[in-house]
């Protein structure tokens, strides 16, 4: 039952990331990883306020681990720095490891403290 709820979760969070992604970048352009950088703030602050309900076993599976982890990517958000240092653009390879990194740990606390509040 677990991973059936996972896959469920994991449906529409893969396509919600691909529609986000080409939302942004249809608004802000592909200069930066704007799109990547969305969804992965968005799935950390969703993450961290289930970790601060907290949510019973299976919907913990299915929006945690299904939908989160279907939405956030660790590795496009590694791909595309990579391919900005390797084009020559290293301050925007920097920028978006550090903001990313700062941007998606401050949303996980602010979903935490969020679900801590509403408690």
């Amino acid at each position: 039952m677990t991973a059936l709820l996972i896959t469920l979760g994991a449906a529409v969070g893969a396509p919600l990331r691909y529609l986000t992604d080409r939302a942004v970048q249809a608004r802000f352009g592909t200069a930066f990883p704007w799109g990547t950088l969305t969804v992965n703030v968005a799935g950390s602050l969703l993450l961290g306020f289930l970790v601060g309900v907290p949510v019973p076993p299976a919907v913990g599976a299915l929006l945690g681990t299904g939908l989160c982890g279907a939405l956030t990517t660790y590795s496009t958000f590694s791909y595309e720095t990579v391919r900005l240092a390797r084009t020559g653009r290293r301050g925007r390879a920097l920028v978006n490891a550090l903001l990313s990194v700062a941007a998606t740990v401050t949303a996980a606390t602010l979903g935490y403290a969020l679900a801590r509040a509403l408690r």
